[in-house]
């Protein structure tokens, strides 16, 4: 009988001693809880793959489950919507982590908020992005971007020092009904009201089709030759208009501002080819979306409304700089 017990109490013992160990409670929460994260970005382009670097990253501290959505080959709620749907197909989701390639892409995302799936819209936002008033857009937890008004003011502000306050200058940008993009525009265009003496003699949408965004800056420059300063408004606007210049013989005559640190902007500026180049923080944003989701939905922390990380300038001055070289989408 007493080896019977022993036998017993030995097997506990090996039991104990096997069960796994968690680093600290919130794995153990997460597995507890199975938590399942979507990541749905909004095109494949370096911004979205560093931003999905972050939300590995955190998931993988936490012990989050990330599904990362298939990159659409182009931009739009036609292509990007079908995607969602299908890979939530393939099981359970507490939240969806998405950058609505629309304003007005409420449907789908409002169906998925009924059956029970949190939202977190990253980088772009449903509405006029303000989800703490009741409105139709107001149901997803959070918006976490860049502040892209701001961002647009700012550099109407530093291009109109680079041009001599004074002249011509033209915008290339994506989609109008894209919430990042058309803030960074109208931010741009009430910064420029500011200096009398310059004229923005064109706004382009390019349909984050590169190629597009160097036809139709060339086109610019041959209506408006004196153009002065340039700004473009994300990745594909920033590699199109800047190749452009290139192309038309016009480097360092015209200055260029552009929206998106990727190692091809980084490498054009250390060449003189573009003047300034913004760096959000799309790593950040990744990490800061799971952050909040896994929050709420293991003690229902309130999440704010909006989250902004703020974004980082590259010059000439400072492009050579080993502390900035963490803002590179790379």
């Amino acid at each position: 009988m007493k080896k019977g017990l022993i036998v017993i109490a030995s097997l506990m013992l090996l039991a104990i001693v096997g069960m796994p160990v968690f680093a600290n409670g919130g794995n153990d929460a997460a597995a507890d809880d199975g938590i399942t994260m979507l990541f749905m970005p909004g095109i494949a382009d370096p911004f979205y793959y560093m931003m999905e670097k972050g939300v590995k990253a955190k998931a993988e501290e936490l012990g989050v489950t990330v599904i990362t959505g298939e990159y659409p080959k182009s931009w739009g709620p036609e292509v990007q919507i079908p995607i969602l749907e299908a890979t939530l197909a393939q099981g359970d989701v507490d939240i969806v982590l998405i950058a609505p390639t629309s304003v007005d892409a409420i449907a789908p995302l409002k169906k998925l908020y009924d059956q029970g799936i949190e939202i977190i819209t990253v980088d772009t936002f449903l509405g006029d992005g303000d989800y703490s008033k009741p409105s139709d857009y107001s149901f997803p937890l959070s918006y976490i971007g860049s502040d892209n008004e701001k961002g647009g003011r700012e550099i109407a502000a530093e291009l109109a020092k680079l041009i001599g306050e004074q002249g011509k200058v033209y915008v290339n940008t994506t989609n109008p009904d894209v919430s990042s993009v058309a803030g960074r525009v109208k931010g741009f265009q009430e910064g420029i009201e500011s200096f009398p003496n310059i004229e923005l003699v064109g706004v382009d949408y390019n349909l984050d089709v590169q190629q597009k965004a160097t036809d139709q800056t060339l086109a610019a420059l041959q209506k408006d030759p004196d153009i002065a300063g340039i700004f473009a408004t994300n990745v594909f606007s920033s590699q199109g208009a800047y190749q452009a210049v290139v192309n038309a013989g016009l480097t360092g005559a015209i200055k260029i501002a552009t929206w998106d640190a990727t190692v091809d902007m980084i490498a054009a500026l250390k060449k003189g080819q573009v003047d300034l180049v913004l760096a959000q923080k799309p790593y950040e944003i990744g990490s800061l979306a799971v952050e909040w989701g896994y929050k709420f939905l293991t003690d229902g922390t309130e999440v704010p409304k909006a989250v902004i990380p703020g974004f980082e300038y590259f010059t000439q001055a400072n492009v050579d700089d080993p502390a900035m070289d963490e803002y590179i989408y790379k």
